[in-house]
């Protein structure tokens, strides 16, 4: 049977989601999920550098065939769209610098893609990760769900096709 490993990502400073699936046709079956979690007392290099050498791990434990990032929104706080700004940068450097393809997804084509509608609240998007994945609750913290419907909504788009392991 032909299958993808796919991992998503909900990038962030303090919380960065991850969540790793195996996609089959359109199945899909979770292998892992969690968070890379860094503190506020710690220096802004020194929490990058932490995401950077955590999810270098990951990658290299699940070898996946596709790297899937949701974009930034922002339109109201600068600062945090400059903090996420930095995060996503090492977090699509650990990616390439393991020559795994990096596709970024908005928030709209993620809600579009998980609940049928880009305007979708979070608990939607939660409840439909739940329904897709199978799984008995809601993952946790938001920030894992929101991962995975990112690396849901990689699975269900026309960009992997060619990537599938025999």
């Amino acid at each position: 049977m032909l299958y993808l490993i796919v991992m998503g990502i909900d990038p962030g400073i303090a919380i960065l989601g991850y969540g790793v699936l195996k996609v089959e046709g359109n199945k899909y079956g979770i292998i892992d999920s969690g968070a890379i979690i860094t503190s506020s007392d710690l220096s802004m290099p020194k929490r990058l550098s932490l995401i950077y050498r955590d999810l270098t791990e990951l990658l290299i434990r699940y070898k996946p065939d596709a790297f899937a990032v949701e974009e930034l929104f922002f339109n109201k706080n600068t600062k945090t769209a400059l903090t996420i700004g930095h995060a996503r940068g090492v977090i699509i450097l650990a990616a390439s610098n393991l020559d795994v393809p990096i596709f970024e997804y908005t928030p709209l084509q993620v809600k579009q893609s998980i609940v049928g509608y880009g305007r979708a609240d979070k608990n939607q998007m939660q409840q439909m990760v739940k329904v897709l994945l199978n799984l008995k609750e809601i993952p946790k913290p938001d920030d894992v769900a929101d991962a995975l419907a990112v690396a849901i909504c990689h699975g269900s788009s026309s960009k992997f096709s060619n990537l599938f392991r025999v």
